[in-house]
């Protein structure tokens, strides 16, 4: 075996429901604009273009009921309300037809975004990493399985201090789960412990210390955080 420089980073890790049980965070995949009435709100075609992704680490992860720190190098947070899909087996080039069944399961989550940063780096064309890769920019709540739950349909809400936000629904998605984890999986190998983040709807705005964000996604579960 083995001995290390320095520690091994503890691994991140996702509640699942109904367990003591925890699931490991291994990569995280997010999807850019997949609702339509998101991408005109950002000034961007919603036509039904190939879907384009970017990262986060897994270390993002901000356990379901955790304060989340204001950021730093920011002064417009944003919120972005998603469905969360976790991958339990590995796959490439995956047939639309057989996606599901490498889906381990689901959650609620938030894209926090430092929305200056990014508007600075699309103007400039550069990377987007540090507006969207963050410390605790990936609030998740609790994961359910994935049988029982239908991801193509069901109401996705967040409500900040109480007052609705964002509301949708997973039908109004441009890329299906199905299709984004096919997708995906031809552009990487897709591993168990992979999270994607599949988009949201419209109503993304700025929030502020001391804001309590609380999020649904219908059939799946809730995600709640304060900005402090």
């Amino acid at each position: 075996m083995s001995d290390y420089v320095i520690a091994p980073p503890v691994i991140p890790a996702v509640p699942v429901a109904g367990t003591s049980q925890m699931f490991p965070v291994r990569r995280i995949f997010c999807v850019g604009r997949n609702y339509a009435d998101h991408a005109i709100e950002m000034g961007s075609d919603p036509n039904r273009e190939p879907p384009f992704y970017f990262t986060k680490p897994a270390d993002a992860v901000l356990v379901d009921g955790a304060d989340m720190p204001y950021p730093t190098q920011t002064r417009s947070l944003h919120h972005e309300m998603e469905l969360v899909v976790a991958i339990g087996s590995a796959g490439a080039d995956i047939p639309e037809a057989e996606a599901l069944k490498h889906v381990f399961g689901y959650c609620a989550g938030l894209d926090m975004t430092r929305r200056d940063l990014q508007d600075v780096a699309k103007q400039t064309r550069r990377p987007w990493d540090m507006s969207k890769g963050f410390d605790y920019s990936a609030p998740l709540g609790t994961m359910v399985r994935a049988e029982g739950v239908n991801p193509g349909k069901g109401k996705i809400e967040l409500k900040v201090n109480g007052a609705v936000r964002q509301t949708g629904d997973l039908a109004q998605m441009i890329w299906s789960v199905p299709e984004i984890v096919a997708n995906l999986s031809r552009l990487v190998r897709l591993a168990p412990g992979d999270l994607i983040m599949t988009g949201t709807p419209a109503g993304v705005a700025a929030v502020e210390k001391g804001d309590l964000l609380e999020g649904v996604v219908e059939g799946v579960g809730t995600v709640s955080v304060r900005i402090v």
